[in-house]
C-alpha cells in the first residue's frame, strides 16, 4: 500500500470510527487521520495473529482499520487520553 493510500485509508478510518464510537473525542483532522493510520496498523497486526499465527506489523484494508481504530479509541478513552 502506497503512503497516499495509506494516508486516505487512515482518514477515512478515523472518521468512521469516531462516528462508530460513542463519546466526545477532543481532536482534528491530523488527529482523525493518526488515530485511523494508527487503527489501520493495529487492524493489520491482530488481523496477522489471528489468521496467520505470527506477529507482522503491516496495514490492513478498511474493514480491519475501522476495527483497529475502534480498538485504539477504546484504550485511548480508558486510559484517559482523549
Amino acid at each position: 500500500m502506497g503512503i497516499i493510500a495509506f494516508i486516505i485509508v487512515g482518514a477515512i478510518a478515523g472518521y468512521l470510527g469516531r462516528f462508530l464510537m460513542p463519546g466526545k473525542q477532543q481532536m482534528g483532522c491530523l488527529g482523525t487521520t493518526a488515530l485511523g493510520m494508527a487503527g489501520s496498523l493495529v487492524g493489520g497486526t491482530l488481523a496477522s495473529l489471528i489468521f496467520e499465527g505470527d506477529l507482522d506489523i503491516s496495514a490492513s484494508g478498511i474493514i480491519g482499520a475501522i476495527i483497529g481504530t475502534l480498538v485504539v479509541l477504546f484504550v485511548l478513552e480508558r486510559t484517559g487520553k482523549i
